[in-house]
């Protein structure tokens, strides 16, 4: 698994009305716990006299780190009907918050999880859903004299360079795709005068 869907920028203010409530949909590329909270933060503080903010997020290529929230609404009214929108889409790296306003009437549990959903699902809608290849960090440390070699090497797999010190020794940071690691791995193995190595990076 090399790539992954998620949405291109955020999307804010999505409005739908149920019986008197205002449910507003927010979706968030995000790739960090912290990223998460702070998308959270905001919001609460936007929408202090919210009644809910209910919230799915998906994290990860393996998709292990993830959460429906249903905000004080009954269980399993609010977040997970966001969360399966996440999930019909095949979107990860994402946040989804419906913030609502309650109007007076009570939905129940089967209207709450209609609205919910179709809040969600509006929201993902107004999104631009993008494939993401998976990139891995590179780190090659070799001599001065060799970093034409190494640069026309990096130029075939189309590497994006991000960070170059030209020392006596030299040190590249470079981002490749994962899917092509094992080929340049094998290249770069048979070069003698260099070392190399991938950086775990947070994905």
């Amino acid at each position: 698994m090399f790539e992954y869907n998620t949405i291109q920028s955020p999307v804010e203010n999505i409005l739908m009305k149920e019986k008197g409530s205002k449910f507003i949909g927010f979706a968030y590329p995000i790739f960090t716990d912290s990223e998460i909270k702070k998308s959270l933060e905001k919001l609460r503080e936007e929408h202090s006299k919210a009644t809910h903010h209910c919230y799915a997020f998906r994290l990860g290529l393996e998709v292990e780190n993830y959460r429906a929230n249903d905000d004080g609404e009954p269980s399993g009214s609010a977040g997970l009907p966001i969360y399966n929108q996440l999930l019909a889409h095949n979107l990860t790296n994402i946040l989804v918050v419906i913030i609502r306003y309650f109007g007076g009437t009570k939905l129940g549990v089967g209207g709450l999880v209609k609205a919910y959903k179709e809040s969600a699902k509006m929201t993902l809608d107004e999104a631009t859903i993008i494939t993401k290849e998976l990139e891995s960090i590179i780190e090659l440390t070799f001599p001065f004299e060799q970093q034409n070699i190494i640069f026309t090497l990096l130029n075939k797999f189309d590497a994006k360079i991000n960070r170059f010190d030209a020392e006596e020794t030299c040190i590249i940071t470079a981002s490749v795709k994962t899917v092509q690691k094992e080929s340049i791995s094998k290249l770069l193995s048979e070069m003698h005068f260099l070392s190399f190595k991938f950086i775990d990076q947070p994905e």
